[in-house]
């Protein structure tokens, strides 16, 4: 949803009743994630994908009708359904899409919801998809970690339980459909909520203020970091140099990261990438970053002489076995890369496998499902 947010929220402003097909739940090779928005708005504007052009059409003429009617519907597409091929879905994957029709009525708390995510303040949105008393589908918990929860889903205990799982999945950045039973209870069936997960942009923290990191701050930025690139050195850490970041520090690499992590701002979802390959940073700072309890990825550039060079530092500093195991040094993907634009994409496409659990080969030469499960 949060791609589509500005265009909900203008139409909700202006009291518009929108349709709004989101991708629930993703089985096989689904080219969207769980979460991924279609609004069709009150003038039959299109905005936004639930498949990548797969069963856009379908989704339309859905979301229409549930205008009309007023009644939410969870819609399964896949190759396995007779229509399959008639709405487009040959890719081999199936989605669960829940179409809904949004308004100031059916949605008051739309507005707030848009200023957390705007603010950055992590908010989480739980919607009744399935029930089997009708009068439950569509309704709605919001849920913040330092606030209680508004709206509700139908009684006490599935409030309570839906609303210590959105925490867990705020804390995780997650969106997910989750079961229960009608009432809520964890041992049953019944009940179908998914919970957006509003989380602050995941952080990518570049050391070096170099050409090669103004490239990877531009990738970073479009992969939806928060992108800070932080040097020790002023003449070369502006922001005239690296437009693309959200900030750029002077500082010395590893006396910035330790502080970022005692603040609580390094977390399970930041990838950490040192272009300085210079010992007099890159080591100090190493030897913080791969003793941090939780990051998703630390990658460090440099020739292979460096790289040996740097293991042999680092394990004179103290580094042990398991912790070096974390680094991803030289840095990136063999993608052949020469130029700054072609190195960030390897070690783009480097954080997105380990994201991921790809494998970095040619999917030409590979047999299989094309997509992973969610992890």
């Amino acid at each position: 949803m949060r791609d589509v947010l500005p265009e909900l929220l203008a139409w909700w402003r202006s009291g518009a009743t929108v349709g709004v097909g989101t991708v629930v739940a993703t089985f096989q090779s689904a080219p969207r994630p769980p979460g991924a928005s279609m609004l069709v708005g009150p003038d039959g504007t299109a905005v936004g994908s639930v498949s990548g052009g797969c069963v856009e059409g379908a989704v339309y003429d859905l979301a229409e009708s549930v205008v009309e009617s007023g009644e939410p519907v969870l819609q399964r597409y896949g190759v396995s359904d007779d229509d399959a091929f008639a709405v487009g879905l040959t890719c081999g994957g199936i989605l669960d899409v829940y179409v809904e029709k949004v308004s100031r009525e059916t949605f008051p708390e739309l507005e707030q919801v848009a200023a957390d995510i705007e603010a950055g303040r992590p908010v989480a949105l739980a919607t009744v998809i399935e029930h089997p008393d009708p009068s439950w589908l569509g309704r709605r918990l919001v849920v913040r970690p330092d606030a209680p929860p508004t709206g509700g889903l139908g009684s006490t205990r599935a409030d309570d339980a839906v609303h210590d799982d959105a925490l867990g999945l705020l804390a995780s950045g997650s969106n997910a459909t989750l079961t229960y039973g009608p009432d809520g209870e964890r041992r049953g069936e019944g009940m179908r909520v998914f919970v957006w997960a509003f989380a602050p942009k995941p952080r990518m923290l570049v050391f070096g203020a170099i050409d090669f990191a103004a490239a990877v701050a531009r990738v970073g930025s479009f992969l939806g970091y928060h992108v800070t690139v932080c040097d020790a050195r002023p003449v070369f850490a502006t922001h005239s140099r690296f437009p693309e970041a959200d900030e750029v520090v002077v500082d010395w690499p590893h006396r910035f990261l330790q502080a970022e992590s005692d603040a609580g701002r390094v977390d399970g979802r930041t990838v950490i990438a040192v272009l300085t390959h210079d010992p007099k940073f890159d080591v100090p700072l190493l030897e913080v970053a791969l003793r941090l309890p939780e990051v998703a990825y630390v990658g460090a550039m440099g020739s292979r002489r460096t790289h040996d060079d740097r293991i042999a530092r680092l394990r004179e500093a103290g580094i042990d076995d398991k912790e070096l195991e974390r680094l991803s040094s030289p840095i990136g993907l063999d993608l052949g890369a020469r130029t700054p634009e072609e190195t960030a994409i390897s070690i783009a496409a480097e954080i997105v496998a380990r994201r991921w659990g790809g494998s970095g080969e040619r999917l030409g030469v590979r047999d299989g499902r094309i997509h992973r499960d969610l992890m």
